[in-house]
């Protein structure tokens, strides 16, 4: 159940990938400091870095490569076989079980699975923010993440995501979920292309 989460959001960053345009690379995101093909990198560059983990890789590992660039001249077929990549990896015999030496504490594969699911939910987000796209996002993972909230992120303290925003009245669970994320939904976003 919790890989085909992740597949699940997995599948909802691709869609809005195969939608980037030409010109659209460039384009800023939610995320202040990238751009969509560094928020690009980061998806798939993050995916290889957990096979990583679950592969004895160490936190310090893990930092070092988090920046490489991981897309070559193909973003989406290298975000593809990142996802596969790490699907195979967290489907191995105990590989929820494993404990990995993740950046922020020490996880068990589960829990750096749930992680994992929930950034790709997120940057799903800011993906469609940064396009001007459809930024629904799929209603049974907005509710896994909101309801498994603290257990997911219990001990792992700040620099997962930004620091939370307030929601606006009567926001939507969506909305109220990502202003935990530091993210401001409320904002307008950029104006379709």
């Amino acid at each position: 159940m919790l890989l085909d989460r992740y597949l699940l959001a997995s599948r909802g960053f691709e869609l809005h990938l195969r939608a980037v345009p030409p010109d659209g690379w460039g384009a800023p995101t939610p995320c202040a400091e990238w751009d969509v093909r560094a928020l690009v990198n980061h998806m798939t560059r993050g995916n290889l870095n957990y096979v990583g983990l679950l592969r004895g890789a160490t936190r310090e590992q893990f930092l070092a490569r988090r920046d490489e660039d991981a897309l070559g001249d193909d973003p989406v077929a290298a975000y593809i076989a990142s996802v596969q990549a790490c699907a195979a990896a967290f489907a191995e015999a105990g590989a929820l079980d494993r404990v990995v030496d993740y950046p922020l504490g020490k996880l068990t594969g589960r829990r750096a699975l749930a992680v994992r699911t929930t950034d790709s939910t997120v940057h799903t987000w800011d993906l469609a923010r940064a396009l001007g796209a459809d930024e629904t996002l799929d209603p049974g993972l907005v509710a896994w993440i909101d309801e498994d909230y603290d257990a997911i992120f219990a001990g792992l303290g700040p620099g997962i995501f930004a620091e939370p925003t307030a929601a606006a009245p009567g926001a939507s669970r969506q909305d109220r979920l990502l202003t935990r994320f530091g993210r401001n939904p409320g904002r307008a976003a950029r104006p379709a292309r």
